[in-house]
């Protein structure tokens, strides 16, 4: 995959920047400041996706095995600076925290990852999940007059084939654990039903709410095919 090269990243500043030509002719010089403040939003962009590529195999390593030195010993740096950094523990979504939809949903999301050899759990395998069985999720989408069997098949198009043996240690990516916190925070604000029903338990996570954190998240092929459907996150 190219990257992109510096002047890339200049004419897309250029092309971005609303207000740096707006009062320019021929014979004046576009607005400097406005520009430097379009780059370094686009630079801010560049380093959270390289922090977020980082984290991810930060995460690979540490499940595989590896000690916090290893660790720090690939990044060129110390064992300190590495826990300071990447140590911060990620929360777990047990099946206890979601809906008997969400549960088989997830069996096909383990399912697509180990059919295509990933070691990851990418925002792809979780709208995949989603869109295999009927739900509510599948059901919000119809109400927006998105097909889910067609988001099914453009997000089945984007997956890629890896070369993971690991069936069991499989890692979600940063982008997905974000689309499953905000799917969280919207099952609080819904209200939702509690565990077995029993009054006062934490709200059980549903797959639309997943959806919504999928839709939320912006970032990841899921955002980008859902976009590519139509789906206004408004009207989410």
């Amino acid at each position: 995959m190219p990257l992109p090269d510096l002047d890339d990243l200049i004419a897309e500043v250029d092309r971005t920047c609303d207000t740096a030509h707006r009062a320019a002719t021929s014979l004046e010089q576009p607005d400097w400041l406005a520009l430097l403040t379009t780059a370094a939003g686009v630079a801010g962009q560049l380093q959270s996706l390289a922090d977020d590529l980082v984290e991810d195999y930060v995460e690979h390593c540490r499940m595989h095995g590896h000690s916090w030195t290893d660790v720090g010993a690939a990044l060129g740096v110390t064992r300190q600076a590495v826990q300071q950094r990447f140590q911060a523990p990620h929360k777990r979504y047990g099946p206890e925290t979601m809906t008997g939809d969400l549960r088989l949903a997830m069996t096909h999301v383990k399912r697509a990852a180990v059919q295509h050899r990933n070691n990851y759990i990418g925002t792809e395998h979780l709208l995949w999940g989603l869109t295999a069985e009927a739900n509510s999720a599948t059901r919000l989408l119809r109400s927006l007059e998105v097909s889910p069997d067609d988001i099914h098949r453009a997000v089945g198009a984007r997956f890629s084939v890896g070369a993971s043996q690991a069936a069991e240690r499989i890692a979600w990516t940063p982008y997905s654990r974000r689309a499953i916190a905000i799917a969280e925070e919207r099952a609080c604000e819904e209200g939702h039903e509690g565990v077995e029903g029993r009054e006062g338990a934490e709200p059980l996570i549903d797959c639309h709410h997943l959806l919504h954190g999928l839709a939320r998240t912006g970032r990841g092929v899921a955002a980008t095919v859902l976009a590519e459907a139509g789906l206004d996150l408004s009207a989410l």
